[in-house]
């Protein structure tokens, strides 16, 4: 059941993604960064929605959390219109296209899968951290989490303006060097400061969601829902492969906070990936 969801979560984002700008040509930062921040603002939701579930009933009681996923898929199912004006909704994958802009791609690739690196196993460890190191309860641990999430959430909307502004590259330089302070007072600091440095933290680092699918789509519009695959589930994909089990490991052998601690410098590996995408995007 774990692996059929994830499927279909998998499914979902490179279409929806690129169907999301489909037919928008001005701003289109700023219309992505809509749709990233839904789905964010969604992430940062579930944890307070299941928590107050399981409080409810038990963990049995956690199958009604189902219940609005079924509904939405239905609205979609009979609703939503098919995208026949845009012109690139039917093509076909062309190896071509790609290779033509793979220096490009390459780079932002890695700088997705560097910043999914950190959101992902942040994510992941955030509640068992608080719980077992800080000895947070596990509603407070809940709200911290969603905490996190919803400063990504805000920082996606935010990036995605920031970017039709001054372009996409500084937004990128900017996200990666700018949450390594703040990340830095969370994983370090207590108290106030250090749930500050968490909602600041994500907030920044998360400027980069939606600017890496549109510079990636524009270098290679006619293959869209490839490009959205790409920078999405495959990026999300393989930094959860890799990096759950090695910070697990790291965090069995050490601490938790060590494995953040290591997590944190990997921005700044970004920001030097990030030096060399071209100037003017």
């Amino acid at each position: 059941m774990v692996v059929l969801g994830g499927s279909g979560v998998a499914a979902f984002h490179p279409q929806a993604a690129s169907n999301a700008v489909a037919a928008i040509r001005r701003n289109r930062g700023r219309a992505m960064a809509v749709f990233i921040c839904a789905g964010s603002l969604g992430l940062a939701l579930g944890p307070l929605f299941f928590s107050a579930l399981l409080n409810h009933g038990g963990l049995e009681f956690a199958r009604v959390g189902a219940l609005p996923g079924i509904a939405v898929s239905l609205i979609l199912l009979f609703l939503l219109p098919p995208v026949a004006h845009c012109a690139h909704s039917r093509e076909k994958f062309d190896w071509v296209a790609l290779r033509v802009v793979w220096r490009p791609l390459t780079l932002l690739y890695f700088l997705v899968l560097i910043r999914s690196i950190v959101q992902i196993t942040f994510t992941q460890f955030l509640p068992l951290y608080l719980r077992s190191e800080r000895h947070y309860s596990v509603s407070a641990a809940s709200m911290s989490l969603s905490l996190y999430l919803a400063g990504g959430a805000i920082g996606g909307l935010a990036g995605g303006n920031l970017a039709d502004r001054f372009g996409g590259r500084r937004v990128i330089l900017v996200s990666m060097i700018g949450s390594v302070p703040f990340l830095v007072v969370f994983v370090f600091g207590h108290g106030v400061w250090s749930q500050v440095g968490l909602f600041v933290g994500g907030l920044i680092l998360l400027f980069t969601m939606p600017v890496n699918i549109v510079i990636a789509q524009e270098l290679a519009p006619t293959q869209a829902g490839t490009i959205s695959a790409l920078m999405m589930g495959f990026a999300f994909g393989a930094a959860g492969l890799l990096f759950i089990p090695l910070t697990g490991w790291v965090a069995d052998l050490w601490s938790i906070q060590l494995a953040f601690a290591g997590l944190v410098t990997f921005p700044v590996l970004g920001f030097l990936l990030a030096l060399k995408l071209p100037r003017g995007i």
